[in-house]
């Protein structure tokens, strides 16, 4: 109220003059105002478990629906029985004790999803874990969705390059397939998810990277990785650790496909990498049990493979009238003592498109990647390589599984023919060209370089100790002076006679030093037998010359009759057998 209306009215001062302005205002403000009274079903926890509550009341609550607990905490209904609801924590139960209030939401769980994402270390429900701040999207989605209907399909056509030679050549992986990573601990399952993801910067496809279980320490120093290499820009990464609750552990696969989902029916090609659904097994194992859920084969549910068929038949190629968007998933499963029967194992091959298996004693030789082409397989990705591989590497699959029979078979043998000392001498430089780094991708153009000179047999006049310097001297020169080769490559096309011509001749040109540098070593070593040879011939010569004496004490160093009665003596002859006759008469 302003001074001048104090001074020229007094009425203003009276109190009732307030109280009627105050009461019309309110007045005023309820009448504008259209919110309506809303009725909330509020249950109470009877019991807490680790990582799991039983609640009552509820009667309305669905399957998968988000629960608010006491101190801000969240849930998911996860078990509807007539009486009560067992619901998964998504968050740790410190103030959430019996007796504790819980309230629906009306929504199911859901996680954020579009490009504000990129780039972020968030966990499945979307909060921050890379000290920024929780990035703020326009959508959020069910973790739980259907898959697409097989009439809204298309088919797997185009390839998805991962940069490691092996992979590209032998077991090709297409945009919209499920390629399994299967192997024992520490055979480099990680890396090569790791490696692919690194591959796409630059190729439009977005990685979402789902650690579940892994150590906080093992995730910064991958987030790190990423980060080195310019990969962390187009990559999601969702961690659900270690000491992270059963129930993060269990929705984080389903969040992290949501998200990879929304690129492609943006249609956009994005790529999810499980790392690894045994440790999503055993959490959905342990979930499961502390409901009182009935176990089967191994303890785990009998719906265990449906939970892992739910998620990965989602991963598919999008028909061009729904966009034309892809989802290729790459799950990682652990395997005990390289038995890749056990139960988890099995439910997941029989679910993917394929597997790429690591071996542990290709690991211990230092093949690295260890990858078992015998065992690996890729049933979708061959329709989608590219027609330079074909050409180039079309039977080096079969030929390599037979080198690495026919090692093993010449290991017990001496006596080679000479075409089975060049299969050999072949096959151990293809394992050498095979051979790669981490964090060194390969382009199209270096890889079929690469396999050119090794299966024209260009290489076999280089030291094998030398056929890495060789491929990497040739991949250099392809990749700044094949640019027609590149372009031809890339397009799809076959490399016609004079292409794949200009590329024998720069892999001639490139392996050239370290041939000629065999070659004189060839030569000094020929000239340092020849030396070796002619000393011998010396002391045969002066042998005639040598006296009677001398030739009798070389008849006794060698063993002539002056030796035989030592020797005679010295075997148990007759000299020793009073001896030995005598002792033994004495210890009588």
């Amino acid at each position: 109220m302003s001074a001048e209306r104090l001074q020229t009215d007094p009425a203003a001062l009276d109190p009732r003059t307030w109280s009627d302005g105050l009461s019309d205002a309110v007045g005023a403000a309820i009448e504008a105002s259209t919110a309506e009274p809303r009725l909330t079903e509020v249950g109470t926890v009877t019991s807490v478990g680790r990582g799991v509550v039983r609640i009552s009341g509820l009667p309305g609550v669905g399957s998968e629906e988000l629960l608010h607990l006491a101190g801000r905490r969240r849930g998911m209904a996860f078990d509807l029985a007539p009486d009560d609801v067992g619901a998964i924590l998504l968050d740790e139960a410190r103030e959430v004790g019996a007796g504790s209030l819980v309230r629906r939401t009306g929504r199911v769980v859901d996680a954020p999803v579009g490009e504000e994402l990129l780039g972020r270390v968030i966990d499945p429900t979307g909060r921050s874990l890379d000290r920024g701040r929780t990035p703020e999207t326009s959508e959020r989605r069910p973790i739980e969705r259907v898959a697409p209907a097989i009439l809204e399909r298309a088919p797997v056509t185009v390839p998805l390059q991962t940069g490691l030679l092996v992979v590209d050549a032998l077991v090709p992986v297409g945009r919209g397939q499920r390629e399994l990573i299967v192997g024992d601990r520490q055979t480099g399952k990680t890396a090569i998810a790791l490696d692919t993801i690194i591959n796409q910067r630059g190729r439009d496809v977005r990685c979402v990277y789902c650690a579940i279980g892994l150590r906080s320490t093992a995730v910064a120093r991958l987030v790190a990785d990423l980060e080195t290499y310019d990969a962390l820009g187009h990559t999601i990464v969702v961690v659900a650790s270690g000491d992270a609750p059963p129930g993060m552990k269990f929705v984080a696969p389903y969040a992290a496909m949501t998200m990879a989902e929304f690129f492609m029916e943006q249609g956009e090609d994005a790529l999810v990498v499980f790392d690894d659904l045994t440790r999503h097994a055993r959490a959905y194992r342990e979930l499961a049990l502390l409901l009182n859920r009935p176990p089967a084969r191994e303890a785990y549910p009998g719906d265990i493979f449906y939970i892992h068929a739910r998620l990965l038949e989602r991963a598919t190629h999008l028909d061009p009238e729904r966009g034309g968007g892809s989802v290729t998933a790459l799950p990682i499963v652990e395997t005990h003592a390289q038995n890749i029967s056990a139960y988890i194992p099995t439910n997941l091959i029989s679910i993917t498109d394929g597997q790429i298996y690591l071996s542990p004693q290709l690991m211990q030789q230092g093949v690295l990647p260890a990858v078992d082409v015998g065992r690996s397989v890729s049933r979708v990705g061959g329709k989608t390589q590219l027609s330079a591989y074909r050409k180039v590497a079309g039977d080096l699959r079969l030929d390599y599984s037979q080198f690495e029979e026919l090692e093993s078979f010449a290991r017990f043998g001496t006596r080679l023919d000479e075409e089975t000392r060049a299969a050999l001498a072949r096959g151990r430089r293809v394992r050498e060209i095979l051979k790669q780094p981490q964090y060194t991708p390969q382009s199209v153009t270096q890889q079929v370089a690469a396999l050119v000179a090794v299966t024209e047999g260009l290489l076999d006049a280089v030291p094998l100790e030398q056929v890495g310097e060789a491929r990497r001297a040739i991949q250099k020169a392809a990749s700044e002076e094949l640019e027609k080769v590149r372009e031809a490559i890339e397009s799809g096309q076959e490399l016609d006679d004079e292409q794949r011509e200009a590329v024998r001749q720069l892999a001639r040109e490139a392996s050239a030093p370290l041939t000629e540098e065999k070659q004189d070593r060839k030569e000094e070593a020929g000239a340092e037998e020849v030396t070796q040879e002619e000393k011998p011939g010396a002391r045969g010569a002066a042998e005639p010359h040598a006296s009677g004496d001398e030739e009798q004490d070389r008849t006794r160093a060698s063993g002539g009759e002056d030796a035989v009665p030592g020797r005679a003596r010295a075997n148990g002859g007759e000299d020793a057998v009073p001896e030995e006759r005598e002792g033994r008469d004495g210890d009588a």
